[in-house]
């Protein structure tokens, strides 16, 4: 596991991953908004679809607060395909397979290193981290802190 943890005020560093159509996102593209980026540990199990249907059900209000969010877990593009389709996600599942996003921003494992985990990334329209949320157990509360910090940075 990598020492770096980004702080806020660092910047985003830049990165390409698959998203659920196998179709590469160039994290570059997304300049002049928030980012909301939230690593979650696996499609499809209980916390993580609370997690998911909490930023589909408030994704509007981060829209319009000019916002973009992505989910981000080590499963493949197909896996999210599904994930997303089943539980009607309008926003995009990053696929990071080799864990190299993870490493880059330094997202701690939770459970003694044996869970990946449950961590919000909020970063400015300048590409700078204003805020890291880390909460296994609450997932519910990911989306609450992403909109409080925008609401407080618009």
């Amino acid at each position: 596991m990598s020492d770096k943890h980004l702080k806020p005020g660092d910047q985003l560093p830049h990165f390409i991953l698959n998203d659920e159509n196998h179709q590469p996102v160039d994290i570059s593209s997304i300049i002049g908004k928030f980012l909301v980026l939230y690593f979650y540990p696996k499609d499809d199990n209980p916390g993580c679809i609370k997690e998911a249907c909490s930023f589909r059900d408030s994704f509007q209000d981060l829209v319009d607060a000019g916002a973009v969010v992505y989910g981000v877990s080590s499963d493949k593009p197909d896996s999210h395909a599904q994930f997303k389709a089943k539980y009607q996600l309008p926003f995009s599942l990053l696929s990071d397979t080799a864990g190299e996003l993870r490493k880059l921003l330094g997202v701690p494992a939770d459970l003694f290193g044996l869970l990946p985990g449950r961590v919000t990334y909020i970063f400015s329209p300048e590409g700078r981290l204003l805020q890291v949320f880390k909460s296994q157990m609450s997932p519910q509360k990911h989306v609450k802190e992403a909109l409080r910090i925008i609401g407080k940075n618009a």
